[in-house]
């Protein structure tokens, strides 16, 4: 009996210890198993971290060969855009990643690069692998920071309405409605138009005139929507004048050149089917009685073509560029173009500064920075006397010696002495005083300036750029 209990406990002790152990086995395998899942994805995330890093070092590496080959989007290799593959070593020599590149150029005019990096992380101990893709977007800003910017004092007078930022290196009365910043490099100055000691770097009339400095600055949201900062640093304003005699240089190698008319100079009509045709002006209309140049203007004319005689239609340049020495009307329009047109005569003098002048619209066809016009002149850009009535420009507009602006015509000067409506799609850079107005109410009775964003990085080509660095403007991981 005895040994028949023992037998049976035993057998107990047999079934319980099976039982126990089955279970050890079970936990331990799953143990062994889910410590070997949570090694292997350390070790998938360890490999995705660093190829996330291997596409970053793909980026900054081509961000650095930019800085010192701008123009270079074959990785030194002369030809193609890619991919270029790169292998990362550790210190001992081995091989444990590499970095693919992909660049694409710029577009006739623009500064902006997309470099695509592919980084890949390889596994020493596995023969695993893993792979990541950085897409970001570089450029180059422009000098069209600005909707408007000054080397001189500027007035701004009611009835203008601007909607990018303005700077002047000097003071600024500003007496419209700015929807952006507007500065000035001057802390205080003495406005002579309106004596009476001094002003701040940047103020208004409207309404209750601003105190005089040193009394603390009001907020003026009916004037200044998004304020006034004074003094800020001066700009450089010899950056915006952009080396004529290299657009010039460009223009005869792989754009388009005009040398002087031997007349009054040359009208440019641009066209949607990425050609212009170009006119000798033989003719400017001539000033009517009593019309008198009565404020000593430089220049002063009607700047008004009146009989002209076709050279003939030519292609948009390959390079973009157009450089007449002489004097230039232009008008028209185009589609899906880029294009500068250059003015300037050599070697420079005072006397003998070209100027561009705009009388009808010159205008874009869409307004997605797909479309950029230039016009830098040697000296001003001008308004004439028979310019439209709505007179719409479309353009990043420079005037290097000059200014932007009109000139005064009185009453005597006919119905066109007064126009109604001007408005600037793009930025001007003048070094002299703007004005499309002057305050008898002569010019345009409403100007609107309304900044176009897209000219900072993707301005018309050879458009003056603020340094020869690149900037990250867009950054963000894709999938392959």
């Amino acid at each position: 009996m005895k040994s028949q209990i023992f037998n049976m406990k035993k057998g107990i002790i047999i079934v319980n210890v099976l039982i126990f152990g089955t279970i050890v086995i079970l936990v331990t395998v799953a143990l062994v198993s889910w410590a070997s899942s949570v090694l292997k994805m350390t070790r998938s995330m360890v490999l995705r971290e660093q190829a996330f890093q291997n596409a970053e070092a793909g980026i900054d590496y081509y961000r650095w060969h930019l800085a010192h080959a701008a123009t270079d989007y074959s990785d030194g290799t002369g030809s193609g855009n890619g991919p270029f593959i790169h292998e990362i070593k550790d210190a001992e020599g081995t091989t444990i990643g590499e970095f693919s590149l992909t660049i694409t150029p710029p577009p006739v005019g623009s500064s902006i690069v997309k470099v695509k990096s592919k980084g890949t992380a390889f596994a020493t101990s596995t023969s695993l692998t893993s792979s990541r893709t950085i897409l970001a977007t570089m450029a180059v800003p422009s000098l069209a920071k600005y909707s408007a910017v000054a080397n001189d004092y500027i007035r701004f007078g009611e009835g203008t309405e601007v909607y990018g930022p303005v700077h002047s290196n000097d003071g600024i009365r500003f007496d419209a409605l700015a929807h952006n910043l507007i500065t000035s490099a001057k802390e205080k100055f003495n406005d002579v138009e309106n004596p009476g000691g001094y002003v701040f770097g940047v103020y208004t009339t409207v309404g209750q005139d601003d105190p005089a400095p040193p009394a603390p600055v009001p907020n003026r949201p009916d004037v200044f929507m998004a304020g006034r900062q004074f003094p800020v640093p001066v700009v450089d304003f010899s950056g915006f004048t952009s080396d004529l005699s290299q657009l010039k240089a460009n223009a005869q190698s792989g754009g388009k050149y005009f040398a002087n008319s031997g007349d009054e100079g040359y009208e440019i009509v641009l066209k949607v089917n990425d050609t212009y045709d170009i006119y000798k002006v033989t003719s400017l209309e001539p000033e009517v009685h009593n019309c008198n140049n009565n404020q000593s203007q430089g220049g002063w004319g009607t700047w008004s073509v009146k009989n002209k005689t076709l050279i003939g239609n030519f292609p948009f340049p390959a390079n973009g560029i157009v450089f007449v020495e002489d004097h230039v009307w232009v008008r028209g329009q185009i589609d899906g173009a880029r294009i500068t047109i250059a003015v300037g005569r050599f070697p420079e003098s005072p006397g003998q500064y070209r100027h561009i002048t705009i009388n009808n619209d010159l205008l874009y066809t869409t307004y997605d920075g797909t479309d950029s016009i230039g016009l830098i002149a040697q000296g001003n850009i001008n308004i004439g006397l028979y310019s439209e009535n709505d007179l719409r420009i479309d353009a990043a507009l420079i005037a290097q010696h000059g200014r932007v602006g009109r000139y005064y015509y009185e009453n005597d000067c006919g119905p066109e002495y007064k126009r109604d409506l001007l408005t600037l799609y793009g930025m001007l850079a003048t070094d002299g005083r703007y004005g499309f107005a002057y305050t008898d109410n002569t010019g345009y009775t409403s100007r609107i300036i309304i900044y176009d964003s897209n000219l900072l990085y993707a301005p018309p080509p050879q458009f003056p750029l603020t340094s020869d660095q690149y900037q990250t403007i867009s950054w963000q991981e894709v999938n392959e």
